[in-house]
């Protein structure tokens, strides 16, 4: 019965790109847990798992959510989370802009800068 992940599993979770997002760390998970014959999964089934998933291919909607996330925290970072100047840069309108932001559960204010006074 599997109890929980190693250190190094866990930090090789942490620091993975994942591009399709919960749906795709919810898969992982459950491949290294069938896989895994101890009570903490190791690195090297980690690995594996992240191996054959990177193997599969997204559906072109959670490519295209993936794509729009990063680009939208792309751009939330270069304005320090300025919504007006980030949907300048989008070419969006601020509504719509917003409307993404919320789609992708996004919080401008997470992105701003501390000034020092």
């Amino acid at each position: 019965e599997v109890k929980g992940f190693s250190p190094e599993a866990i930090e090789a979770l942490v620091n993975y790109n994942w591009p399709g997002n919960i749906r795709q760390l919810h898969n992982v998970i459950g491949q290294t847990v069938a896989l895994s014959t101890t009570p903490l999964v190791p690195l090297v089934i980690v690995q594996k798992a992240l191996k054959n998933d990177s193997v599969s291919m997204l559906s072109f909607k959670e490519a295209r959510e993936g794509f729009e996330r990063e680009y939208l925290i792309k751009i939330l970072q270069m304005t320090s989370g300025n919504v007006t100047q980030a949907a300048k840069y989008a070419k969006r309108n601020r509504t719509e802009f917003y409307r993404l932001l919320n789609r992708h559960q996004l919080d401008p204010s997470l992105f701003k800068t501390v000034t020092s006074q």
